[in-house]
């Protein structure tokens, strides 16, 4: 096997596992490290030429993640969600593109709020919040803490991620 080939289920591979540590931390931590989010965007700037994806293409991809980081931003500053969730939101629709970013975007919505239904439930004490849970979860009780979006941005990737052209450009 060449070492283009192996690169290429690498990305297949890398993407999906990024995109499930990003969700689990968010949902442990209520943090997404920038860290990954870097990593993700490299990944993305080394997957694009191996998918080989046209300039155009490369192009379009890149003004869906510049506006998405733009709306996203708009929503951090207003104190919606939070930075990181900004940003993985961002380097997803990198991702996804032109093509793929509405249904990206869609589902994400739909198991955002979902999230956000369940977080208020448990909050008012009419979902139980099992003792046994660990410590870190506790944040789900505290109103003050939000909710992870970044679990819905990362689920809706992994939902969505093998209906795209990726799996057959790097396959």
């Amino acid at each position: 096997m060449s070492a283009i080939a192996l690169l290429k289920y690498a990305v297949l591979l890398l993407f999906p596992l990024l995109m499930t540590y990003a969700g689990i931390m968010d949902l442990l931590t209520f943090k997404i490290r920038n860290v990954l989010v870097l990593f993700l965007l490299i990944l993305w700037l080394i997957a694009a030429p191996l998918a080989g994806l046209t300039l155009h293409e490369m192009g379009l991809s890149l003004a869906v993640g510049l506006a998405t980081f733009c709306v996203t931003f708009a929503f951090f500053a207003a104190g919606w969600i939070g930075g990181g969730d900004a940003k993985l939101a961002s380097v997803a629709a990198l991702w996804f593109g032109w093509d793929d970013v509405l249904p990206y975007f869609a589902l994400a919505s739909v198991l955002g709020g979902l999230l956000t239904l369940l977080v208020l439930q448990l909050r008012m004490g009419r979902v139980p919040f099992p003792n046994y849970w660990p410590n870190c979860l506790g944040r789900f009780r505290d109103g003050e803490s939000g909710v992870p979006y970044g679990v819905a941005f990362a689920a809706a990737a992994l939902i969505l991620f093998h209906q795209t052209d990726w799996l057959p450009r790097l396959a």
